[in-house]
C-alpha cells in the first residue's frame, strides 16, 4: 500500500469516492458538477489543505481530506479530517490507520497540529470506534449550523 498527496490526475475517484461517501452515509446524491468544483479547488488549494490516497496496485482504495483552520488561541492549525472513504471492498484492512498516521505526520512537517478533528455521523458506530482505537476521543463541543442563504444542505 502506498499513501501519498491527492493529486489532479485523482479527480475523478476522490468525486465518485464522495458521491458514494454521501450516499452511503446521508442517502444524499451530490451535484456533479459542484462537487467537482470542490474537489478541484481542494486539489488546487494547498492553503485549504489537501488530500491524501492510499493506493493498493495502483488502484486508489481509500482516501481523505484534510483542511486546516487556524487557532489563534493556540497559533497553529487544528486539522480537520474530512470525506473519509475506504472502498467496501478494502475495510478493516487498516488503511484508515495509515491515512491517519500520515495526517499526522503531515502536519508535523508543516509545523505541528493543535489537534485532529472529524466529524462522524451519530449512527456510524464502526467509524466511531476506529477513531476511539487510535486513540481519539469524543470532543465537547457541540455543533450548530445555519446554512447560507442560496446553499444546498
Amino acid at each position: 500500500m502506498k499513501i501519498r498527496k491527492g493529486q489532479l490526475s485523482d479527480l475523478a475517484a476522490l468525486v465518485e469516492f464522495n458521491q458514494a461517501m454521501a450516499m452511503e452515509t446521508e442517502n444524499l446524491s451530490l451535484d456533479n458538477a459542484l462537487l467537482t468544483k470542490g474537489v478541484d479547488t481542494m486539489l488546487n488549494s494547498p492553503e485549504k489543505g489537501f488530500y491524501l490516497v492510499a493506493e493498493i496496485e495502483g488502484e486508489i482504495a481509500g482516501s481523505l481530506m484534510v483542511t486546516l483552520e487556524w487557532s489563534d488561541w493556540r497559533a497553529t492549525n487544528y486539522c480537520w479530517i474530512q470525506s473519509v472513504y475506504i472502498r467496501p471492498q478494502n475495510r478493516r484492512q487498516g488503511i484508515y490507520a495509515k491515512l491517519y498516521q500520515t495526517v499526522k505526520t503531515k502536519a508535523a512537517e508543516m509545523g505541528g497540529a493543535a489537534s485532529f478533528r472529524l466529524y462522524v455521523e451519530h449512527d456510524n458506530l464502526a467509524a466511531q470506534k476506529t477513531y476511539e482505537s487510535l486513540g481519539m476521543e469524543q470532543s465537547h463541543y457541540l455543533m450548530y449550523e445555519e446554512l447560507a442563504e442560496g446553499s444546498k444542505a
